[in-house]
């Protein structure tokens, strides 16, 4: 690859997907009907009409990837069966699920092949949109998506590992599932899918047989807002996250939240706060000046059973100049993260409030364990105090409860779920994909705002629950 001057946001200039998109036809052989969710360092398999079935790494699982019927059918959608691809035939890729990711990427040295990609030449809008100054110029080989010459350049990067690289910038064909009202939906294709080429190294560390991951970030060409602009709905999707072995879902565009048994979940359903937004950019390749496109929102205390936890304020906000502290989703994490003090506090006040449960030995990497045969249970996980992240004021507060809070071991142990993330870490609190489990979060990226349903448990459902039909 020929000069890579900037190490800018290119990755913003990949199309974006979502961990749950590759499974979309990048290639034109691949145009996904359904698609199996993988979560961060697990994977999902784009298999057409299969609802998802792959158990994930940590405890998420498959994801049906849909869009707003209306919205969709406005833009064109054709065929009428959601297996069926466009012209060729399905080909299942699995992809790992990520928020933090710029763009979509998948590896092109494994045998990619499509009639139907194209290059992003240098010097174009979509290249200029990147903002990257890179250029791929020196390929000798045959063309190829992962050989081509006079192409933007991306900068693909396995945030599981922290790894990037270079690739090329290319397009190609998607297709995905329109909504399920009363059934699933046809199939809506974006013939021109932008996404970058990374390289069979870079899945390292992902699940066994992911081929690459795919972002649900605010970034220009990640899924969210690609998907927005081509089918011309809102920029909002909602993720619904399940426990290892069952379904989840991800709906872009406007369309209620419908779960089994007769549950409809709107806008007045959910509480809701501010996405912050982060100065800095926390992407592994980033330019000067460049901001976050992760998900933050602003955490100003946490409380258990009812309880402030005695914090350091300031790690729980932004640093302006250098865009440390604060607090922001990942579905690459599975744990919640804390800084170290924060840490200390929260397993203080949690150990002071279970002083009557019988303690086991810890299991690694969690600090707080407990006899897990001595743990009531209850419609929301096992009878442990709430834990709670207080965003901005009371009611916008983010109630957590055992199935959430809580990790079952091997050995028999139940476990307080949140890790130890140094005294230096560049975000204070990531919540993790455990603490999300059977929530239904709304990211809402035109009104920048954070919905969230807090324990489907409560209302007697689930995220596996979630209607298609």
């Amino acid at each position: 690859m020929g000069n890579h001057s900037r190490h800018a946001d290119v990755q913003r200039s990949l199309a974006a997907g979502s961990p749950w998109t590759r499974c979309l036809a990048s290639r034109k052989d691949t145009a996904a009907a359904s698609i199996n969710f993988t979560s961060p360092s697990d994977t999902a398999s784009c298999c057409p009409a299969q609802h998802g079935t792959t158990p994930c790494w940590y405890p998420l699982a498959a994801l049906l990837l849909l869009c707003a019927l209306s919205a969709c059918r406005a833009a064109g959608s054709g065929g009428s069966n959601p297996t069926t691809a466009v012209r060729t035939p399905l080909v299942p890729v699995r992809v790992v699920l990520d928020l933090a990711g710029a763009t979509l990427w998948v590896d092109c040295d494994a045998g990619y092949a499509s009639s139907t990609y194209r290059r992003v030449p240098c010097g174009s809008k979509p290249c200029r949109l990147s903002r990257s100054a890179a250029c791929a110029t020196d390929c000798p080989g045959a063309p190829s998506p992962s050989c081509l010459n006079d192409t933007c350049a991306g900068f693909p990067g396995n945030t599981v590992t922290r790894v990037s690289t270079g690739g090329n910038i290319i397009t190609d064909v998607l297709a995905l599932p329109t909504t399920f009202r009363p059934a699933p939906g046809p199939l809506s294709t974006a013939p021109a899918f932008l996404f970058t080429c990374g390289s069979t190294f870079l899945t390292e560390g992902l699940a066994a047989g992911a081929a690459g991951m795919a972002s649900l970030s605010r970034a220009r060409f990640a899924l969210p807002t690609q998907l927005a602009a081509t089918f011309r709905f809102s920029r909002r999707f909602a993720l619904c996250l399940p426990p290892a072995g069952a379904a989840g879902v991800v709906v872009f565009g406007d369309a209620p939240y419908a779960f089994q048994p007769g549950l409809v979940l709107s806008n007045a359903s959910l509480i809701y706060t501010p996405l912050l937004v982060n100065p800095v950019s926390t992407a592994g390749v980033s330019a000067k000046g460049d901001k976050s496109d992760e998900y933050f929102v602003g955490v100003t205390g946490i409380k258990v059973n009812g309880r402030a936890v005695p914090l350091n304020a300031t790690l729980l906000a932004i640093d302006k100049k250098g865009g440390v502290g604060g607090t922001k989703l990942s579905t690459v994490a599975p744990y919640t993260v804390l800084e170290t003090s924060i840490h200390k506090a929260v397993t203080d006040a949690f150990a002071a409030e279970t002083a009557m449960i019988p303690r086991a030995a810890p299991v690694a990497p969690f600090k707080l364990c407990y006899d897990g045969s001595k743990v009531g249970s209850t419609r929301v996980g096992p009878a442990v105090p709430t834990i709670e992240l207080v965003l901005g004021s009371e009611a916008a507060s983010w109630v957590v409860f055992g199935a959430n809070s809580m990790v079952a071991t091997k050995g028999g142990a139940l476990c307080l779920g949140v890790v130890d993330g140094g005294r230096a870490p560049r975000t204070s609190v990531v919540i993790g994909g455990h603490m999300m489990e059977d929530n239904l979060l709304e990211f809402d990226l035109e009104a920048s705002r954070l919905g969230f349903s807090s324990s489907l448990l409560f209302r007697q459902t689930n995220c596996n629950n979630f209607r298609l039909g």
